[in-house]
């Protein structure tokens, strides 16, 4: 990342720490706080997809498998009332590592659109699996209960849960950090830009690829688990293809291949889908805001056409120019 970018990072990261005492001294309602979690956990969501679209160019249509992986991981350890945390959260890790690994063996031994096809097939079936498991609340979903760390942090309490989350992010955006700027990293970008280069030089390319697509899997089952805790409830309509395009939404608002961005693309994402149904009722008439996301389209191709790069790169370009 560079200097005139890194910033950005920085000051975003500042800005999510100090929500929480924003709110309290401008003493607005505790859904801010609600809301801001649910950006955070989305946000890691959109990240870990990032890691394989923006920096390995595999552009999966099925992501938020992963998420309703974490997140029944979570709720069927909640219902046969096994509410340790430190139980919950290695399990979502290794299960979301194997179901990632399995379909990532089959699913990038094809590129292009046939790529996104196999992911959209292979979420879509799992969806299905979800809906017709019965004991667990098959459509209707099933409730969960928040994960217990022994005493060490209480996960009931808001202010608690939100740091619990703002820490996870930033753990894991160090950690996807550290990855890309490594010897597999540089790999995995070179796999993007040309992977018949990286083979002819002798790199393995396709064991590349799977690792950084178990490893994306992971990070969203981890933002699946949280998504759980923070709902206090899970359906399968969390891994419904439309959410995938939701997160595929984020991470092009945000900008590819650039980490943070798809930070900033669900903040901007998660916030007009709260307010641009209440803006347009009042502007245009009742009921309009139903069609919100006929605006979000128009604002996403205008984004693509005059700010490539996403919100990530804007904000760099309109730092160099003021500067």
């Amino acid at each position: 990342m560079s200097a005139d970018k890194l910033w950005i990072t920085w000051a975003g990261m500042a800005l999510l720490a100090l929500i929480p005492i924003l709110i309290q001294v401008f003493e607005l309602p505790v859904f801010y706080t609600e809301m801001f979690c649910r950006i955070m956990i989305l946000a890691l969501a959109a990240m870990s997809l990032d890691l394989i679209l923006g920096f390995g160019g595999m552009v999966s249509f099925g992501h938020a498998v992963y998420l309703g992986i974490g997140s029944y991981t979570v709720g069927i350890f909640s219902f046969y009332e096994i509410d340790n945390g430190f139980i919950q959260f290695p399990a979502t890790l290794v299960i979301c590592g194997i179901f990632a690994l399995l379909i990532g063996m089959m699913s990038l031994r094809t590129s292009g659109v046939y790529f996104i096809m196999i992911t959209l097939a292979f979420a879509q079936m799992v969806f299905f699996l979800g809906i017709s498991l019965e004991e667990f609340g098959g459509d209707d979903g099933m409730p969960v209960y928040r994960s217990e760390f022994g005493g060490w942090i209480d996960l009931n309490d808001p202010l608690s849960f939100y740091y619990f989350v703002f820490a996870i992010l930033l753990l894991l955006l160090f950690l996807c950090h550290r990855i890309i700027h490594s010897r597999f990293g540089m790999v995995l970008q070179g796999c993007k830009s040309n992977e018949a280069r990286m083979q002819a030089l002798g790199f393995p390319t396709y064991r590349y690829k799977l690792a950084a697509f178990v490893i994306s899997g992971m990070i969203c089952g981890i933002a699946g688990a949280l998504f759980a805790n923070w709902n206090e409830f899970v359906s399968p309509a969390i891994m419904h293809w439309t959410r995938s395009g939701d997160l595929l939404i984020m991470v092009i608002l945000g900008g590819m291949g650039t980490l943070f961005g798809p930070v900033l693309g669900t903040v901007l994402f998660l916030l007009l889908e709260e307010y641009l149904p209440e803006w347009m009722d009042a502007l245009l008439f009742p009921g309009a805001g139903e069609h919100w996301m006929g605006v979000m389209g128009p604002l996403l191709i205008l984004l693509v056409l005059f700010a490539r790069g996403g919100i990530h790169s804007l904000l760099g370009r309109l730092r160099i120019r003021n500067g």
